[in-house]
């Protein structure tokens, strides 16, 4: 079953301006921009809880706060009850109500409810791929999900507007604010400023074909990045998750680099730390919360890594690493998958996906080993530091 996407006439805000006036006096009042936001917000939740009744109530209060999209966004319990209906068995097929709801918010002008169904891209593109590549002459059709990923990624096609992504490299041979070349006798000769395309331009597809499969859930996921820094936590843990299982690498070389450390602390080995101190196990708690321990679950199975889908799994995996707002819950599991793309690109012998691994998993470990050296000078300038007497307090009488 086809998702069919209705085509509004007044499309150009010129000619409807022009045709009612009216028309343009209230889309320039804010307050009336508002509540017609508000208003798509809510009716798109109550959909959904009709969808789902066993979660109406939850979605039901979310609908009535003053930002019901953003509320839906930051909720936790509404995104583990989407998340189970999305990982049945018989979702992901053409006529499945949830995937039409996705479908139809995405069409959506609101920004905040694009948002809602950016941040289940890792999860109908993980679900999606691993089905796709499954054995099981039982699995249903999954057109529910082609549609959803479609639909992403013919609007950031029309948004293109069929030009590639060009990125300008620097030349190193002309001074900069940041470095002096090397070479400095003689004149250095103007350069003409060198660009590499970062994306190719965009096709229109009307289907996913197993040829251009990789192309359209890169594209989703290239938009779930440009938008990460509003994305939720519980969804960049399962991106990661699912990286991992795409790699589908778990041999040795994916622990190379911490061969000789040990990676999980349980407390300090030279005992020099009184266990009276509570500050100290406090510390060693926490220091024990940055130990890596890949889960013993897989979420997904081992797909074909092509470059295209690599590129912008990288990327989210660097801002899942490196992000100083992220919790250490989506580090630990973003370290654990650079690890397995690290192993997976050295089997496969992919130049720029081993660079790209080898220095992001240099650039967690100098984090990690920065966080348990400020840690550690916390806890011994603690226990270090005398504690000053008071002194005694003076009363003054009068006679």
């Amino acid at each position: 079953m086809e998702f069919h996407q209705t085509h509004h006439l007044s499309a150009s805000p010129s000619s409807s301006s022009d045709q009612n006036p009216n028309i343009s006096t209230s889309n320039s009042d804010p307050i009336h921009s508002w509540w017609e936001s508000v208003s798509k917000a809510r009716n798109s939740i109550h959909a959904l809880s009709s969808i789902l009744p066993s979660s109406s109530s939850s979605l039901s209060s979310l609908a009535d706060s003053d930002r019901p999209a953003r509320s839906l966004l930051s909720s936790s319990a509404a995104y583990s009850s989407l998340s189970s209906a999305l990982s049945s068995p018989s979702s992901g097929a053409g006529d499945n109500p949830l995937c039409q709801w996705f479908y139809e918010t995405y069409q959506s002008s609101d920004p905040d409810l694009r948002l809602v169904v950016l941040s289940f891209v890792p999860l109908i593109s993980g679900l999606y791929l691993s089905r796709v590549v499954s054995s099981d002459s039982q699995i249903p059709s999954l057109a529910g999900f082609e549609a959803v990923l479609l639909s992403i990624y013919t609007s950031e096609t029309k948004s293109r507007a069929g030009k590639p992504v060009l990125i300008s490299i620097p030349d190193l041979s002309q001074p900069s604010l940041y470095h002096t070349p090397r070479n400095r006798s003689g004149v250095v000769a103007q350069s003409k400023p060198s660009v590499g395309v970062l994306s190719a331009p965009l096709e229109p597809q009307i289907a996913v074909k197993s040829t251009k499969r990789a192309c359209i859930v890169g594209v989703a996921l290239d938009c779930y990045y440009k938008q990460i820094s509003q994305m939720p936590s519980w969804s960049k843990v399962d991106f990661c998750e699912f990286a991992a299982a795409w790699a589908g690498q778990n041999c040795p070389c994916s622990s190379e680099f911490d061969e000789g450390e040990e990676m999980k602390i349980d407390g300090f080995a030279d005992g020099r730390v009184s266990e009276e101190v509570q500050e100290i196990e406090n510390t060693v708690e926490e220091l024990s919360n940055l130990s890596i321990e890949a889960k013993s679950e897989s979420r997904g199975a081992r797909i074909p890594l092509p470059w295209e889908l690599l590129q912008p799994m990288l990327r989210i995996l660097g801002h899942c690493l490196l992000g100083p707002l992220n919790s250490q819950d989506v580090k630990d599991a973003a370290s654990v998958a650079v690890r397995c793309l690290y192993a997976r690109a050295s089997h496969d012998l992919v130049p720029q996906a081993i660079l790209a691994t080898r220095s992001l998993i240099q650039l967690d470990k100098r984090a990690r080993t920065a966080a348990k050296v400020a840690a550690g000078t916390n806890v011994s300038s603690s226990t270090n530091t005398p504690s000053k007497a008071k002194k005694p307090e003076i009363l003054l009488v009068s006679k």
